[in-house]
């Protein structure tokens, strides 16, 4: 374990964001740590210290949490995936290490450790921020066995318009604010650059990798059945019928939060298809 000062420690650090934090901070020249219940089974670059620990086993982070400054925390359990409640534990261990900077990747809705962060966090004097993406743009990859399959893209509600973001642009933001001050008790709402549809996706889609790709828009009921069929729970269903029948206007307007965090402007769709292309065939 590195013995450096100011580390990043960085939870979730295996998930798709997580991964895009840790690299951020490296790119920064930041001290990164990284958290996971299997280090064995991690793959990290050079320079990122890997340890042992579990976001719902408090007492397994104290070791990591040693020379701490920047901290970034999940707010699901990654063994069940459910809500955690550890988050006032945690808080406790965070400012017994000196952790000064916590960040939090949004749940999608109020959740524990959310709360717990932003209590504690004011209790204790340590600046926490809220992480909020709208859509990744690698939900895109949902499509890559039908495009693969058949150069087709199945979903309800084609017009609807999305300003997804990629999954870089919400490591970097991340990663400035546990590493750096001046984002204290901010929500961070992060999208990217331009508003789409199904459409406009399936197109630079099929630019980036060279083939027509045609859209079939399905009913409800089509898409409902679908979603059953691939195993998604009656909760994710209501949730998809609910953000993609009504995308509420935070999900359908890019704003400028990656460049006036970062400093520079958020990647677009074209960017992470060119970078994702040989998933599509």
């Amino acid at each position: 374990m590195t013995d450096n000062a100011n580390v990043n420690l960085v939870t979730g650090a295996t998930g798709t964001v997580g991964r895009e934090i840790v690299r951020e901070l490296l790119d920064r020249g930041r001290a990164v740590r990284a958290l996971t219940r299997d280090p064995a089974k991690a793959d990290f670059p050079d320079g990122v210290d890997v340890v042992r620990g579990d976001l719902a086993d408090p007492a397994s982070l104290v070791p990591a949490l040693v020379g701490v400054t920047g901290l970034h925390l999940i707010t699901f359990d990654g063994g069940g995936f459910g809500e955690l409640r550890t988050g006032p534990e945690i808080v406790e261990l965070a400012a017994e290490a000196g952790v000064r900077r916590i960040t939090v990747l949004h749940g999608g809705g109020a959740t524990p450790l959310q709360d717990a962060v932003e209590a504690g966090g004011a209790a204790h004097d340590i600046a926490w921020t809220v992480i909020m993406p709208v859509e990744f743009m690698a939900n895109a990859l949902e499509w890559a066995e039908g495009i693969r399959a058949g150069d087709t893209v199945r979903e309800p509600f084609v017009g609807r318009l999305s300003a997804m973001v990629h999954e870089g642009d919400i490591g970097a933001v991340a990663a400035v604010a546990m590493s750096e001050d001046g984002h204290g008790g901010r929500s961070y709402v992060i999208t990217g650059p331009e508003a789409l549809t199904i459409q406009d996706k399936a197109d630079i889609l099929a630019g980036a990798r060279g083939r027509e790709i045609k859209v079939v828009e399905l009913t409800e009921a089509q898409a409902v059945e679908e979603w059953r069929a691939a195993g998604h729970p009656e909760n994710v269903i209501g949730f998809l019928l609910e953000v993609y029948g009504n995308t509420p206007p935070e999900g359908r307007t890019p704003i400028g939060t990656v460049e006036e965090v970062t400093g520079r402007p958020p990647r677009t769709f074209a960017r992470w298809a060119a970078e994702h292309a040989d998933a599509f065939g």
